[in-house]
């Protein structure tokens, strides 16, 4: 089997579905499906089981599959290791984060780093799907969690407390909630990650029982913009509400873990020239807001 068959195998796998996997690869269905036959004859053997809900894998496609991942691998390590040798300021750098953080944070870098120097090409990815960087997903990520693979470089670029924001209109409208009452009367707009995760949710460690949650949001951009059009209270980092121009309550009072973020690359990355400056613009800018 060689590496364009594995893709192929590894996407069907991966997707279950020839148009998922059509949709990975970039090509049209037809020619999953025929590459697909055509491994399976070339090896003489059933790969995949075609049911109702897509594509299931045989015993054989089983074991097929533990080896294709080697390759798969292999070949990753291959193209990072050739990528970490590159000293050109030429190229793609490929960037994983979140929505909040790219207005505030990753666009203005990328802006200084268009300057400094315009043919290195940013690929920017802002949503909550934490893409992986061993898979060559992505080349940095900027997220708010550290990860636990050894092969990747986590650095922490900010640190912020969180606290407990409204906006004056809705202030102004409502009040400030009571501490101890458990937000009774008020409207509450939380994370929908962090209201799944929690089974006593508490929003700066006051239990939300007796308020009532409006809105749950699936971003942190949202959320922010949810407080700031007055839709209820809600907790953020106090970096970003004080950003956004909106009152913080119970100023004593934040969330026990603050809010980190980590700059995340892979190790046989670290000395690519262009992901070398794309790094120093963001570490720049975060450290420019922070001061």
């Amino acid at each position: 089997m060689n590496w364009d068959d594995a893709r192929v195998f590894l996407a069907v796998c991966r997707e279950s579905t020839l148009r998922g996997a059509a949709r990975v690869l970039g090509v049209d269905q037809a020619t999953v499906g025929r590459r697909i036959s055509a491994l399976e004859k070339s090896l003489g053997a059933t790969l995949f089981l075609r049911t109702s809900d897509g594509y299931a894998l045989t015993a054989v496609g089983e074991a097929a599959l533990k080896n294709v991942e080697k390759m798969e691998h292999s070949a990753l390590e291959l193209e990072r290791q050739i990528q970490g040798l590159d000293d050109r300021l030429t190229g793609t750098v490929r960037i994983s984060t979140t929505d909040s953080l790219a207005i505030d944070f990753l666009i203005p870098a990328i802006a200084h780093l268009h300057e400094l120097h315009p043919d290195i090409r940013v690929q920017l990815d802002a949503s909550t799907q934490i893409l992986s960087l061993a898979k060559r997903e992505a080349d940095i990520a900027v997220r708010n969690t550290r990860p636990d693979n050894p092969d990747l470089i986590a650095r922490r670029i900010a640190r912020w407390p969180v606290g407990l924001f409204a906006s004056q209109a809705y202030i102004d409208a409502k009040g400030i909630p009571q501490q101890g009452a458990a937000f009774e009367g008020h409207d509450l707009v939380v994370y929908q990650p962090y209201l799944q995760s929690q089974k006593d949710l508490t929003l700066v460690c006051e239990p939300v029982s007796r308020g009532r949650i409006v809105a749950s949001l699936g971003s942190s951009l949202l959320l922010r913009r949810s407080i700031a059009a007055g839709i209820g209270v809600g907790e953020m980092t106090v970096y970003m509400g004080e950003r956004d121009g909106l009152v913080r309550l119970w100023p004593e009072r934040t969330r026990p873990q603050p809010y980190e973020v980590w700059l995340v690359t892979h190790a046989d990355l670290r000395h690519t020239a262009r992901v070398r400056a794309v790094i120093a613009q963001i570490v720049e800018a975060f450290a420019q807001e922070n001061e």
